[in-house]
């Protein structure tokens, strides 16, 4: 490798780089059927999450009859309970299993997704609230946050149980890149939208989801995640071995569980730490971006380009960035794995806040495919590696439970953006009359990059002593 007083080139940089990047893939080529089982699974419900959630405001609008301040609430009840969701019951699939929980999920996931397809189906009216087709899609919505609520910490749990430590870093990236490489698929849903509607589209999405719980039995058998599980154990203790730890001594006897103590409880939950409180919470302003993903942006660009082909075929650009995020997250993972968490979290936070500024310059495709781009980027820096730690720095069986408290502020962000995202909609972004997007980005621009600021002044004492230093 060529150095120059002591110091690597640019070229000796990149071929590291490179070197990194293929042995981590070829690592994560290794993997075992269970892991690539949990992949088709998420790679799927990606597509189906995604493709419907593009479509719900614009289903309250149409199907159910409300305002879009209403309907932007309405989309909230999912996203925000989906979270809520994660944050009660997340730690079961440390309980029944992460095939069990997995299983269970999608089928709930299923019911609710036939509940709401059905509700055009029968006839019933657009009458608005407290109508018999909005307490249905309520319904709906119902069993889909419970499912929903198990599935994503059993998916993560899954990987911390079935890879080994040199496919952790990509096993994570991958999980969330191929689900959003799902996402990417409704762009191409304009034609079934047009010649069946919203509602129809909801019904090919419904008979996906009983797709993927065909292929998940049959791919993530007992016998498969047992062994896998197993393997993965054994690998682990054999890399401690070789690092000169110690296992823990074997405890002979029954072993006794001392009795449930709250001030233990309090004192043990992840939130009990200060820095990691801080951590997680510190992240909603630049969270809300992604919630304008699905809350504001179909219907911004459908409207603020409306008579193009970008605002007839709005599909296409409201799902750039999954596709983007399935291309950038494994390779942005592989260069940067020994990068400290805290130098990513607040570089990649800025990066994704920045961009929204072009939007404050009004609708344009330059400015939106701009916006789309750079701010994918600054995700694909931060979000997986965020993931990553609250699932590593949990302690042994407690990985759903801390991936579930991990994502409460998430339900924070998803509950305060749809308070206030249709008020903006109606307001800045009308179906019919005149439009003012440039304040409405400005705005959100403004709320996104206080997330880098308050990392950026908080780094001195998140990183003291036993802090962020996690690669």
């Amino acid at each position: 490798m060529t150095e120059i007083n002591g110091k690597k080139t640019l070229g000796a940089w990149f071929a590291a780089s490179f070197q990194e990047t293929t042995d981590t893939f070829k690592a994560f080529a290794k993997a075992p059927r269970a892991l690539w089982g949990v992949n088709v699974s998420y790679f799927l419900e990606g597509f189906v999450y995604f493709g419907m959630l593009g479509y719900l405001a614009m289903f309250f609008n149409e199907n159910v009859g409300l305002s879009d301040q209403a309907a932007g609430i309405m989309v909230g009840v999912l996203t925000w309970g989906i979270t809520f969701s994660m944050f009660l019951f997340g730690g079961l699939a440390d309980k029944w299993g992460v095939r069990t929980a997995l299983l269970l999920a999608l089928v709930l996931m299923l019911l609710g997704r036939s509940i709401i397809s059905a509700g055009p189906m029968l006839g019933l009216a657009p009458d608005g609230l407290g109508s018999a087709i909005h307490l249905m899609t309520l319904a709906g919505i119902f069993f889909i946050v419970l499912g929903y609520g198990m599935y994503q910490p059993a998916a993560y749990a899954a990987v911390r149980q079935m890879a080994t430590p040199e496919q952790a870093t990509m096993g994570y990236a991958m999980l969330y890149a191929l689900m959003n490489l799902g996402g990417w698929l409704p762009s191409f849903f304009s034609p079934v939208r047009k010649a069946i509607g919203i509602s129809g589209a909801f019904g090919v999405y419904t008979a996906i989801t009983l797709l993927g719980i065909v292929l998940t039995t049959f791919i993530l058998t007992k016998t498969v995640t047992a062994r896998a599980i197993a393997d993965a154990k054994a690998t682990k203790v054999k890399a401690d071995a070789d690092a000169g730890k110690q296992a823990a001594p074997k405890v002979e006897g029954p072993v006794v569980k001392p009795p449930f103590s709250l001030l233990t409880w309090l004192k043990t939950h992840p939130l009990a730490d200060g820095r990691f409180a801080f951590f997680i919470f510190c992240l909603i302003p630049v969270q809300t971006l992604f919630a304008h993903n699905w809350l504001t942006l179909p219907m911004y660009v459908e409207r603020g380009f409306r008579g193009s082909a970008i605002g007839e075929n709005f599909e296409f650009t409201v799902n750039l960035n999954p596709l983007l995020i399935f291309i950038l997250v494994p390779i942005v993972a592989a260069l940067t794995q020994r990068a400290k968490v805290y130098t990513m979290m607040v570089i990649g936070t800025l990066v994704m806040a920045l961009p929204t500024f072009l939007l404050a310059l009004g609708p344009s495709p330059y400015t939106l495919y701009a916006f789309l781009f750079f701010m994918t980027i600054g995700e694909a820096m931060w979000q997986p590696r965020f993931l990553q730690y609250a699932a590593e720095i949990a302690p042994e069986g407690k990985t759903a439970m801390y991936m579930g408290v991990a994502q409460f502020p998430w339900f924070l962000t998803k509950m305060i953006t749809s308070l206030y995202s249709g008020w903006f909609l109606a307001r800045y972004c009308p179906d019919q009359g005149a439009l003012n997007t440039e304040f409405m980005w400005l705005v959100y621009a403004l709320i996104a990059t206080t997330s880098p600021v308050m990392l950026l002044l908080a780094k001195p004492w998140m990183t003291r002593g036993k802090g962020l230093q996690t690669t």
